[in-house]
């Protein structure tokens, strides 16, 4: 029997590719998920995503399963206790985006904004489904990323929202050979 193919970069380590076969692509309207892989691609920033997979256990340990009410009470000890943490990726600046983001998602929340719908509605309400070669951003990954910043947001560059939008199925970037890419194709409509 021969192997699926999948997207080349998830050939090379089988948490990646678990990573791909079963997250990686799918459209995820879950606001709180939505801002967890949000804040995971910031503390990406600069490094290759499987460290943060490797991580990112430890990760939602240490910021109470990216619970926003939670992180959002962090105070100066809670970033000691992080930046003591050799579980995790431990860039004060990303931590203290992180303790900021919940704050902002929460002010989302408290002015009745939904985060989930806020971000499908700037991407267009439904998957992109990308046929041509995969950039690291786009205009739409710009927008997106100036909405962010606009609201406080911060390791929010345009490259980091691009990965975010792959990651949560909002494009779709699945080479066209991936046994992937129909699968992902097939759940772009958010669930009423």
């Amino acid at each position: 029997m021969a192997e699926k193919r999948r997207c080349k970069w998830a050939e090379s380590d089988p948490l990646l590719r678990a990573y791909h076969d079963e997250e990686w692509g799918v459209p995820e309207f879950d606001s709180r998920a939505l801002w967890e892989l949000l804040m995971l691609e910031g503390f990406q920033a600069g490094l290759a995503w499987i460290i943060v997979l490797r991580k990112r256990d430890a990760f939602r340990k240490a910021f109470r399963q990216f619970d926003p009410v939670k992180v959002a009470r962090f105070k100066e000890a809670d970033i000691e206790r992080l930046m003591a943490n050799p579980e995790i990726i431990r860039a004060r600046a990303k931590i203290e985006a992180t303790i900021q983001g919940a704050r902002i998602f929460l002010e989302m929340k408290d002015a009745g904004i939904d985060f989930s719908q806020w971000a499908w509605e700037i991407a267009g309400g439904k998957p992109i489904q990308n046929t041509g070669p995969v950039p690291a951003e786009s205009a739409l990954s710009l927008t997106m990323s100036k909405e962010l910043k606009r609201r406080g947001f911060k390791f929010v560059g345009p490259v980091i929202v691009y990965a975010w939008m792959q990651a949560a199925g909002m494009v779709n970037d699945h080479a066209a050979d991936c046994f992937r890419r129909k699968v992902c194709a097939k759940l772009g409509k958010k669930p009423r």
